[in-house]
């Protein structure tokens, strides 16, 4: 059995749009759940009905309530590249009632490379790539991906960590980090929700 986390911040999870539900973000929200967490999980809008707005709607939704500084983030895939266009809004809005909760850590997972084709989440791209406006969404935020994703061929750290200036960690042979890459348990990114430091321990 997996140790209980000593981290006890609510989890807001951005699954992949395009993702299983074998996928690690399902399997995490469970075992943050047994464990006596208060886990939020996005739910996207139909592909048929998908658009920019909707989507950082739903987002918005997600988070809603929560204390700034008082949650995590984690998403993964075009999740990714949804938050980055989170940042950049959040950073203009006006007043108080244009903002949402703004997390204490954010781990970006697998996000693809810009020049990737997202079917029925196009809209997403290109992905802004505003450092102030990231820094800004949240206390700390890291990439993780694989040195192997198909989906990013150049690399989670050149594709996005030296333009964003953000950390890295590059997992080898970690794929797009699904389930059919060996990523449905993931014990990784439980250990991340039970820690108080940024880095992401592969």
């Amino acid at each position: 059995m997996p140790r209980r986390p000593t981290r006890t911040l609510p989890t807001v999870l951005l699954p992949s749009p395009f993702g299983a539900e074998q996928d690690w973000p399902q399997w995490l929200a469970g075992e943050l759940s047994s464990a006596g967490r208060e886990v939020r999980q996005a739910v996207w809008p139909e592909p048929e009905a998908a658009d920019l707005a909707g989507c950082l709607a739903a987002l918005r939704q997600c988070m809603a309530g929560l204390a700034d500084d008082g949650f995590d983030v984690l998403a993964h895939s075009a999740s990714c590249l949804l938050w980055l266009h989170h940042a950049v809004e959040s950073a203009t809005a006006e007043g108080a009632a244009g903002r949402s909760p703004r997390p204490s850590r954010v781990a970006l997972v697998a996000p693809p490379a810009p020049d990737q084709p997202l079917p029925a989440w196009d809209f997403l791209r290109p992905a802004p790539l505003a450092v102030d406006a990231l820094r800004r969404a949240a206390d700390g935020t890291v990439l993780v991906g694989g040195d192997n994703d198909r989906h990013c061929p150049g690399g989670v750290a050149q594709v996005y960590g030296a333009p964003l200036k953000m950390a890295a960690t590059v997992i080898a042979g970690a794929g797009s980090l699904t389930a059919a890459d060996g990523y449905g348990p993931w014990p990784a990114a439980l250990d991340w929700c039970g820690r108080d430091n940024l880095a992401f321990l592969a």
